[in-house]
Parts: structure tokens; C-alpha cells; sequence
């Protein structure tokens, strides 16, 4: 069974709802210690300034100051001053000034001011401030502000810059439409038309 205290007692039963069948914690209370180790595949919805230890394959909606230490494959919607040590293939949609440490393999999405100790093919999109330190090359990078980057692979420093396809716009109805290639202006016509 689970355990859930807040300032070192047990929370009462009517402050949380828990969902056996589909795992789903949910309460509007702050400063709690949820452990819920041994346990995976749990949705938590919690207030602020929570502590969670938990199994893999979870999914973490919260305020700020949360301290999570999970497995592997969890997602994290949270607010600021986070505190993270996971696995690996985690995903972290966050505020400000958070601590992660984790695997290879994650996806970060957060503000400013946050410290990624990680290591290989994560994916990092980040406001300013932020370091990376990779433990499998020993190095501190300095991750470029609201750019997707991608780790490099293990043992290889450095990153690359996301580059996202766009799709090729179809066009059906092209009669009459007119381009531009090398300064020169071209009225497209179908064939037979």
C-alpha cells in the first residue's frame, strides 16, 4: 500500500481521491510526502511543495517546489523550483529553476535558470540560463535559450540543433497562381487546360 503524510501525519482519506482501477491520485493539498514506491503506471494531481517517490511509467501534474525520485518513462507537468532524480525516456514540461537528474533519452521543455544532469540523446528546449552536465563525457555545456537542441549520442559531446521538416504543401487547385524563382514572375497552368 501507499503512504501519503503531510507535515509528518497521515492525510485524511476525505483530502484525496484514489482511483484503483485507473491509478489516478488526485488532491488540492500542499506540502505532502507521497510515497508510492513499488508503485508504476500512477497519475498524481497534487498541489505545491510536494515530495513523491513512485515506480516507473507515471505522470506528474503539480505546483512548484515538487521533489520527485521516480523510475523510468514518467511525465511531468510542473511549476517552478522542481526537483527531479528519474530514469530514463522521461518527458518535463516545466517552470523556472529546476534540478534534473535523469537517464538518456529525455524530453525537456522548461524556463530559465535549470541544471540538466544527464546523460546522451535528450532533448532539451529551454529558457536562459540553464547548464547541462553530461556524465558520460565529464563536460558542462551551456544550452542556448528557446532553441531545441538534441544531445549527442553516449560518450560523444556536444549537441545538434533540432531542425524540423515542414510538410510540402499540396496544391490542387493551382490555375492563375503566381511564383517567383530567381526574380522572375510565372503564372502556373495545368496541362490540357
Amino acid at each position: 500500500m501507499f503512504s501519503v503524510t503531510q507535515y509528518g501525519v497521515e492525510l485524511d482519506k476525505s483530502k484525496y481521491s484514489w482511483d484503483e482501477y485507473n491509478r489516478i491520485f488526485s488532491t488540492k493539498e500542499d506540502d505532502l510526502v507521497l510515497d508510492f514506491n513499488g508503485f508504476g503506471k500512477v497519475t498524481f494531481n497534487t498541489g505545491f511543495s510536494c515530495v513523491f517517490k513512485t515506480g516507473s511509467c507515471c505522470k506528474f501534474i503539480t505546483g512548484y517546489d515538487c521533489t520527485f525520485r521516480t523510475g523510468v518513462s514518467c511525465v511531468f507537468t510542473t511549476g517552478s523550483n522542481c526537483t527531479f532524480n528519474t530514469g530514463s525516456y522521461c518527458t518535463f514540461n516545466t517552470s523556472d529553476y529546476c534540478i534534473f537528474r535523469t537517464g538518456e533519452n529525455c524530453i525537456f521543455k522548461t524556463g530559465g535558470g535549470c541544471i540538466f544532469n544527464t546523460n546522451a540523446k535528450c532533448e532539451i528546449n529551454a529558457g536562459y540560463n540553464c547548464f547541462i552536465i553530461r556524465r558520460d563525457v565529464n563536460g558542462v555545456t551551456q544550452v542556448p535559450a528557446n532553441i531545441e537542441i538534441i544531445l549527442n549520442n553516449y560518450k560523444v559531446d556536444g549537441y545538434t540543433i533540432k531542425t524540423i521538416e515542414k510538410k510540402k504543401e499540396e496544391i490542387k487547385d493551382c490555375n492563375g497562381k503566381v511564383v517567383v524563382i530567381d526574380g522572375k514572375e510565372y503564372t502556373l497552368q495545368l496541362k490540357g487546360e
